[in-house]
């Protein structure tokens, strides 16, 4: 598989959030704004690239026995790193990602990262799978934040394009909105994969097992 075709998985055929349903937590808390989605997407693919290289780079070096432990420690340490760079120059949204940037160390994309991928291939390849896996997830709650606020609030971006005088359905911003976006993403990405999949003459679960037939990369 080539770098090219790593980087792209992450972005449609892997997408975390969307195809994986990884990082729910994230994807439903913080994303009733579009600007805490890109926030909260571009800290995580700056923790996914730079534990992923470094993983790659000590996985001969790291010990079996403390494998998990090894990579929390990395992944933590780039997790401070980016949090005390927005603590100093986004403070805004350092206040509105909260306790959810902490918890970018024990996200379940970049530990799945880490040992599918970065401790069992190249540096450079490692970098790809990062940056396409952190790209796929920034896109997916930044457009989940956008629907959240432009539902909710009438804006995207904070900037206002629907008239104050029009009601906004305030549910959106709500835990039950999140929930209730995601998952008509969901089902409209399930849906188009299914029209493609039939016009290929091929039925869902067939074209899911040929596409993951043969990769070494799966577990």
């Amino acid at each position: 598989m080539t770098n090219f075709k790593v980087f792209a998985n992450g972005l449609l055929k892997e997408n975390p959030t969307f195809v994986m349903l990884l990082g729910m937590c994230p994807s439903l808390a913080i994303t009733t704004m579009a600007v805490n989605g890109l926030g909260m997407g571009l800290a995580t693919t700056f923790v996914l690239i730079c534990s992923n290289l470094a993983i790659s780079l000590l996985k001969k070096v790291i010990p079996p026995a403390v494998r998990l432990p090894a990579f929390i420690t990395i992944i933590a340490g780039f997790v401070t790193f980016v949090s005390l760079l927005l603590k100093a120059y986004v403070p805004s949204l350092y206040s509105s990602l909260g306790l959810f940037l902490s918890l970018i160390t024990v996200n379940c994309i970049i530990l799945g990262r880490a040992e599918v991928f970065a401790s069992k291939n190249s540096p450079a390849a490692s970098i790809c799978d990062g940056a396409g896996m952190g790209l796929g997830f920034t896109c997916a709650i930044t457009i989940i934040g956008s629907i959240r606020e432009f539902m909710g609030m009438g804006s995207i971006f904070g900037v206002r394009l629907v008239p104050e005088s029009v009601p906004s359905m305030i549910i959106f911003i709500l835990p039950t909105g999140g929930f209730f976006t995601l998952a008509v993403l969901i089902a409209l990405i399930n849906h188009i994969q299914n029209v493609r999949a039939d016009k290929a003459g091929v039925s869902p679960r067939e074209s899911k097992e040929h596409n993951c037939e043969g990769c070494k990369h799966c577990g």
